[in-house]
Order: C-alpha cells, then structure tokens, then sequence
C-alpha cells in the first residue's frame, strides 16, 4: 500500500518506517504509544484493529482524542495481562531502552504477538563514541535528548547488543534496518557498519 505523503507529514520519519512493515487489516498493540501518533496512522492509512499501552496521563489522553483504544498503564506489568498470540504485530518504538528487564519485555512482545516490530536508539553510533572517547562524557543529542542524570533511558544498548540479545533469547531477526539522524532509513546490511553508522536501530522479529 502507498503511504499517502499528505498525512506521512503528520508524523516523524522513523514511524513511517515502521508503517511500511505493518500488513494492512492485521492487529496491532503499540506499547508505549505515546501521543498515539503512529497507531492514528495505522488505523486510518492501513485500517489495523489497534490498541495501545501507554504510561503518560498525557500521552493517554492525547492518543483518546484521536479516537483510539488505548489505556494507561506500566507496559511490563500490563502486557502479562495479554493471552497469547492475540496480535499480528506488538510495536516497541523507542522504549526498549527505559525497560527494566529488555529480555524479559521482547519475551512477552512475541508471546503476545505473532510478529514484534522494535526499534531503538543505538549506542554505538559514531558520534557517541566520540563524545565519550573525546570528552568523557555522556552525550546528548537528537536521539539521546536527555543529560544523563534525568533519562529514563536506564539500559542503553548497541545494535550489536541487541543482535546478541536475540541470538540468546532463540529469537528470529526477519528484518533489519538501520536509520539514520533523519530517521530514514540506510542501505546498511554489515552489521558493524550498522553499528557504526545508524543512530537507530529497528527490527522485525518472531520466535524461532
């Protein structure tokens, strides 16, 4: 399906990289959903049946205005509620990160889905080694835009790491992309490259 360009504009870059990979009619829990910009999207571009977990009162009550179906609630907690196999796709954008346990939350993603889309910001891009290497300090910046001591991120991770992760977990990576500062994504198929290169890292993955 063509992403109409007039309501791509509505939302970031890298959304609509995740878009592009969701089947359209299938069932969709975004977790961690935000403003509810990307399940919008979803539901009025692809016509999913979505829902959506997300802890901000204020991301809650943005993401009902728009008409969804999405609760507050803590996602590692919440998502155990879910039965299993009860979505075509589970969505993890941009929280991976602040998870307390990651392996434990990508375990109950692909419990409760038959596909899990994840993406997140990569640690081991060029520009933070440099900023740590150089300067010795915590970096901030477009994709990691909080100083060290107000983060919720609480477990940075590389694409690396994450490609390790998975292997240990007995977890299928079907897709791989690496996107850029822009949030497009790059023709990177190396995986050093990747890690090297991209400020995000965003999979596809299904249980083996």
């Amino acid at each position: 399906m063509n992403i109409d360009q007039s309501r791509a504009s509505d939302i970031r870059v890298d959304l609509l990289e995740i878009a592009r990979v969701i089947d359209s009619g299938s069932t969709v829990l975004d977790v961690g959903c935000g403003d509810g910009s990307l399940l919008d999207y979803l539901v009025r571009e692809k016509q999913v049946d979505g829902r959506g977990i997300e802890l901000s009162p204020e991301g809650v009550n943005r993401s009902i205005a728009k008409g969804l179906s999405v609760i507050q609630g803590n996602a590692e907690e919440d998502i155990t509620f879910y039965p299993d196999n009860c979505f075509d796709y589970v969505i993890l954008s941009q929280t991976l990160q602040a998870m307390k346990r990651p392996d434990r939350m990508l375990e109950q993603l692909l419990r409760v889905g038959r596909k899990a889309v994840v993406s997140f910001p990569n640690f081991g891009h060029w520009r933070v080694r440099l900023s740590l290497g150089l300067f010795a300090t915590m970096p901030v910046n477009k994709t990691l835009d909080y100083p060290w001591y107000a983060t919720p991120n609480i477990h940075f991770c590389t694409i690396r790491d994450f490609v390790n992760l998975c292997d240990k977990l007995n977890i299928h990576v079907e897709q791989t992309m690496a996107i850029n500062s822009k949030g497009y994504r790059m023709p990177l198929h190396n995986l050093a490259l990747a890690n090297l290169m991209a400020t995000q890292g965003m999979y596809v993955i299904t249980r083996k």
